[in-house]
């Protein structure tokens, strides 16, 4: 799993707070430092509307098991590394944490991705192209995407996929997301807390 901040909004949270104090007609209120006070007081109030003005772009690898899930999020945009057109021969796969931790399990994944993997290259060897021979990979196949989402709908990833209900990769990567943009924009994510231990998002009850 590999997650990284690709782009953002310049002056996410200045900009967050232009846009609020548009509807209160108080942008005469602003100040270098009045920012952070007046995103602090949305986010409690669950006012978050504004913070749609803001998005971020993250690179994101992961297995297509976990791909799925993310492309679930309908607010989000994607760019997906595409089996279709890339030749798959040399794929590579990552087992999960369940699986790897004992030796029986992982002995069964490796068979079934060798046997996978000589299927594919036995497909593209009787001329059959990989938009077609892809339908034997596994889901344990790592893939690459780049994920777009404004500052909310990455709040209510955070919050949705960073759950104890969640599966494990897919919490990680929320908890990865919510590092970076909590150095980033903290003020927007103030409320969120990694907890690397448990591999969960929590509410920061200091807040």
């Amino acid at each position: 799993m590999r997650v990284e901040l690709w782009s953002m909004t310049p002056d996410a949270e200045r900009l967050i707070e232009r846009c609020g104090r548009l509807c209160w007609d108080s942008e005469g209120r602003a100040s270098e430092t009045s920012a952070g006070r007046f995103i602090r007081a949305l986010v409690q109030r669950g006012h978050e509307s504004v913070l749609e003005h803001a998005v971020a772009t993250f690179f994101i690898e992961t297995d297509r098991a976990t791909s799925h899930q993310l492309v679930r999020h309908r607010l989000a945009s994607f760019s997906q590394r595409s089996q279709r057109y890339v030749d798959e021969g040399e794929f590579a796969t990552e087992a999960p944490e369940a699986v790897r931790s004992d030796p029986r399990a992982t002995a069964l994944f490796e068979a079934q991705v060798a046997a996978a993997a000589a299927a594919y290259r036995g497909l593209k060897e009787l001329g059959i192209k990989s938009e077609d021979a892809r339908a034997v990979l596994p889901n344990a196949t790592l893939t690459r995407l780049a994920m777009t989402a404004n500052l909310r709908e990455w709040r209510h990833f955070i919050r949705l996929r960073g759950a104890a209900a969640a599966q494990l990769p897919i919490r990680r990567i929320a908890l990865a997301v919510l590092e970076i943009l909590r150095e980033r924009c903290p003020n927007v994510f103030c409320d969120l807390v990694a907890d690397p231990e448990r591999a969960v998002v929590r509410r920061d009850r200091e807040e």
